[in-house]
């Protein structure tokens, strides 16, 4: 009986926590307007893959926040949409691997727009695959809590393992 009510827990906590993700979804530089907080993370190094820009609409509730050290990113406030787009495409461009930028709208389950992100995209015969990013974009309250990772292939094909040492 404990089991099964293990069970049913685990299941129902994740299904709401699936609820309070926010949606990537395809988006075009028209859609993006008014002011953002850029937030740019990564790009600590030359040739860093996890990198990423998020442009965070301002003026609305909510505040996203990398699940990140402070030094991992860094943030400008009160950017112009057209200046925020240029800022973000120039920032992801940190590998010699970098094909182009794509950019994506982040939709809560109403449908509303929060922000948007913009990620590298990768020449595929570098890594076998052109986007080597996971991102999770859960909704905490009146904050939006972004995890951002690299592919487990890449990983291994780098030789690094989750604490991103070199493996010996």
């Amino acid at each position: 009986m404990l089991v099964l009510f293990l069970a049913v827990f685990s299941f129902t906590a994740s299904s709401c926590a699936l609820g309070n993700r926010l949606a990537v979804k395809s988006a075009e530089e028209s859609d993006v307007t008014g002011n953002f907080r850029l937030i740019l993370y990564g790009c600590t190094y030359n040739n860093d893959l996890k990198t990423i820009a998020i442009l965070d609409k301002e003026g609305d509730p909510y505040i996203f926040e990398p699940y990140a050290p402070d030094f991992e990113y860094r943030v400008k406030k009160g950017v112009p949409a057209k200046e925020a787009l240029q800022e973000a495409e120039r920032f992801v461009d940190c590998s010699t691997a970098f094909r182009s930028a794509q950019l994506s709208r982040l939709v809560d389950a109403k449908g509303e727009t929060l922000g948007f992100e913009m990620r590298p995209l990768y020449m595929p015969f570098v890594f076998g695959i052109e986007d080597v990013l996971h991102t999770d974009y859960l909704l905490e309250g009146d904050k939006v809590i972004v995890k951002i990772w690299l592919s487990r292939s890449v990983e291994e094909m780098m030789g690094t393992g989750e604490s991103g040492e070199k493996e010996r």
